[in-house]
C-alpha cells in the first residue's frame, strides 16, 4: 500500500530546526530582539533565545540570521553603508508578523526599544529580559512582562494567553 504523498511533508514540518519533533502546538511566531551596534561578536544570546522559543512552541524570528552579514564592524564607518530604510522597515515588517517580541536588554539599545515600542503599539505581547539597573518607565509601561534573566524566559513564555 503506498503512502499518501503528502506524509513526506507533514514528516518534514514536524521537525523544528534542531532536528527534534515539536512537543505541543506551535503558539505563533517570537521575534527576537536585541543590541546588535557594538555588540557584533556577542551575539550568543539569540541561540540561547531560540532554543527555548522553540521548546515552547514558538517559531522564533531574528533579524540577525538576516542581517549579520552587513555587521563587519571591522571596516571604517561600515554603519553609514547600510541602507536605513530597507533595513527598518524589514525589521518592522517582521514584528508584525509575529505574535510576542522579546526584547533582550543587557544595556541600553535604541533598535531595541524602538522595536518594543512598535510590537506593542502594533498589540503585540512584549516580554523583556532587561538587566538594566534602573530601566526607564517606557522600558516598563512597554513590557507585558519583564524578567531579569533568559533563565526565567521559558516560564515567562509558558504564562502568556
Amino acid at each position: 500500500m503506498e503512502k499518501p504523498k503528502y506524509a513526506i511533508l507533514l514528516l518534514i514540518l514536524s521537525i523544528n530546526p534542531l532536528g527534534k519533533a515539536w512537543c505541543g502546538a506551535v503558539k505563533g511566531k517570537a521575534f527576537i530582539s536585541g543590541p546588535i551596534q557594538g555588540m557584533e561578536n556577542c551575539q550568543g544570546y539569540r541561540e540561547k533565545i531560540r532554543r527555548i522559543c522553540l521548546r515552547c512552541g514558538y517559531e522564533p524570528v531574528d533579524p540577525w540570521q538576516r542581517e549579520k552579514i552587513l555587521y563587519k564592524g571591522d571596516e571604517p564607518d561600515w554603519w553609514m553603508k547600510v541602507p536605513p530604510l530597507d533595513f527598518i522597515k524589514r525589521d518592522l515588517e517582521d514584528i508584525e508578523r509575529c505574535d510576542v517580541l522579546i526584547a533582550y536588554l543587557p544595556r541600553l539599545s535604541a533598535g531595541t526599544c524602538m522595536e518594543l515600542f512598535y510590537a506593542k503599539m502594533k498589540g503585540k505581547k512584549t516580554l523583556c529580559i532587561c538587566r538594566l539597573k534602573n530601566p526607564s518607565p517606557w522600558i516598563i509601561v512597554h513590557s507585558d512582562i519583564i524578567i531579569k534573566g533568559i533563565g526565567g524566559l521559558e516560564e515567562a513564555l509558558n504564562d502568556i494567553k
